[in-house]
């Protein structure tokens, strides 16, 4: 990969590219996530207004996860060919309009196309977020700035729900999906202003669908990018896990008030915080692989530990609280590393391989989000023996990189 640097004072993280503009590209991976877990706290009063039933407003959730996938496929390996700003600039854009017809939409058929564009246009954030790194980064230095970007993308998926909670009763879905909008408009000039075309026109690739179809013939072949991507997508699968079964182990199974509940998943939301600043630091001295599998080895063993607390132990409190928290700060050694080492292994197709790896990692977590509620609202077991398995496919993920491609 050519590496283009810049002077110091523009990129104080040693990383060619500047704070501020790190800084954008990891909100611009955030505001996909939170639009898709702001609202859910609005869902029964969004059934009310527009005179339907829940699991048709459950859909918007269904489409707008759909489009951040199809969105992906499509924009990343296009923005080999075009760039990468024109196409940010055009997805953010499309992404605020599609908020405000969201909001606007005066049922629920218009809701549900609304937010499958809503989503499609989103990816656009987060697949050319990663190119963009893939672009002026390798190695180490890709790891530390992936990993300074979960420092905020990581608290999103877990921060939305609570903030979304605490907008509906006094602004309502509509408010909610206003406030979305407001962000993305926020992003939009951030990107007009501050993110620069860091893929300049002879290191674009040629030839339409031709070449894109074989630059993805040539990442899905190489076994390091896949095991690499396995060990990030798996790693998120278990966060996802839980995510949607929280509200129900928390507080039906561990007893926690609402509030409580509302104080451990901030805290979980801040282990993930704490472990990518020091994985950012730590990256300098330790090699991102090294990091990678601290971090899946990790996951393996709070997955392990999770089974026999649900299963044996009958779920006490404070050890059930640790290990969840453990195990939330597991990922911020596995994101960062795992995204950097799998985009230098897609070098010369960062968008493609940035799409692959982004819509495996919103599909995987789409598939386990039903899963851990298969015993009902009062057992953890799904969710315990879910966050297992996953880290278990990591560490199998991470062991296929070993291999010679």
């Amino acid at each position: 990969m050519s590496v283009t640097t810049a002077p110091p004072r523009t990129a104080p993280l040693g990383t060619g590219l500047p704070l501020a503009v790190t800084t954008v590209l990891a909100f611009l991976t955030a505001v996909a996530p939170l639009a898709t877990d702001m609202y859910l706290p609005a869902f029964p009063g969004m059934a009310q207004d527009l005179g339907t039933t829940a699991s048709a407003v459950q859909l918007t959730l269904t489409t707008f996860m759909i489009g951040l996938a199809i969105g992906q496929l499509v924009i990343g390996p296009l923005s080999d060919q075009r760039g990468r700003r024109g196409l940010l600039i055009l997805g953010t854009a499309v992404f605020t309009l599609a908020g405000a017809a969201c909001a606007l939409a005066p049922n629920i058929g218009v809701l549900i196309g609304a937010r499958f564009v809503h989503g499609f246009a989103g990816a656009a954030g987060i697949v050319l977020a990663r190119a963009v790194v893939a672009d002026r980064a390798s190695g180490a230095a890709a790891a530390k700035l992936f990993g300074l970007m979960m420092m905020i993308q990581g608290i999103a998926p877990v921060a939305a729900p609570l903030l979304g909670g605490a907008l509906s009763e006094a602004i309502g879905w509509r408010g909610i999906f206003w406030v979305l909008t407001a962000i993305s408009a926020v992003m939009l000039a951030c990107v007009l202003t501050l993110v620069p075309e860091t893929l300049p026109r002879e290191r674009r690739t040629t030839g339409g669908l031709r070449t894109t179809a074989a630059d993805a013939r040539r990442v899905l072949s190489n076994r390091r990018y896949l095991g690499y991507t396995g060990a990030m997508v798996f790693g998120f699968a278990g966060m996802f896990a839980y995510i949607s079964a929280s509200p129900f182990v928390l507080q039906n199974v561990l007893g926690l008030s609402v509030g409580w509940y509302s104080v451990a998943f901030a805290v979980n939301a801040l282990g993930i915080a704490v472990a990518s600043a020091v994985n950012a630091q730590l990256v300098g001295r330790f090699r991102p692989l090294a990091l990678l599998r601290t971090g899946v080895i990790a996951l393996v063993v709070v997955g392990v530990l999770l089974v026999v607390d649900a299963t044996v132990l009958g779920l006490p409190l404070w050890p059930t609280l640790i290990l969840l928290f453990a195990s939330t700060a597991s990922l911020g050694l596995v994101a960062g590393n795992a995204t950097g080492l799998a985009t230098d292994e897609a070098s010369g197709a960062a968008g493609t391989g940035s799409a692959v790896m982004g819509a495996l990692q919103f599909a995987l977590g789409a598939a386990v989000s039903p899963v851990v509620g298969l015993a009902g609202e009062f057992s953890a077991v799904p969710m315990a023996v879910t966050m297992m398995v996953v880290a278990l496919l990591a560490a199998g993920s991470l062991g296929l990189a070993r291999t010679r491609s």
